[in-house]
């Protein structure tokens, strides 16, 4: 497995999948506030869309603190080392890291559903192919031991 630096609007993060299938995968994240921006007005924008998809996710913080400000509200909510957040299938959310958060993420439902708008600025604004690559190759990996162990009953 090969960690591959990723990056949403404002976020960089570093992600490794560690388990993937069409219904289901496992992430291993790194997430940061941008490095680009030095300015606190410009950093705000490190305050992103967590997007709606066909799948439910959920963050397990394992450091750092993680602001969720769901659909319709104000007011934010901050989890902690230990807590776990749940963005339900249709859900939209804004999100925020603390510095040097971690966390696992797993996803249940149509992962497909998700890629786009994960990978979304690697295609469009940083034009990173290299990462592209490295991360569908991550996914498809995942896919291929999945799907080998679900076929054979052992790992290729």
């Amino acid at each position: 497995m090969q960690w591959a630096v990723g990056r949403r609007w404002a976020w960089a993060a570093l992600l490794l999948a560690v388990a993937a299938v069409l219904t289901q995968v496992v992430w291993l994240w790194l997430g940061t506030q941008s490095f680009v921006f030095q300015r606190e007005e410009i950093a705000q924008l490190a305050r992103q869309y967590a997007g709606r998809y066909w799948a439910e996710i959920s963050d397990t913080i394992i450091s750092g603190t993680f602001h969720q400000w769901r659909e319709g509200t104000t007011k934010s909510e901050v989890f902690y080392p230990g807590e776990t957040v749940v963005h339900g299938p249709g859900e939209a959310t804004a999100v925020e890291w603390g510095p040097n958060t971690w966390m696992v993420e797993y996803g249940r439902g149509v992962i497909p559903s998700t890629l786009a708008f994960a990978l979304a600025d690697t295609v469009f604004s940083t034009q990173d192919f290299l990462t592209l690559f490295y991360t569908l190759r991550s996914y498809a990996r995942g896919l291929r031991l999945e799907l080998t162990t679900y076929l054979f009953g052992q790992d290729p």
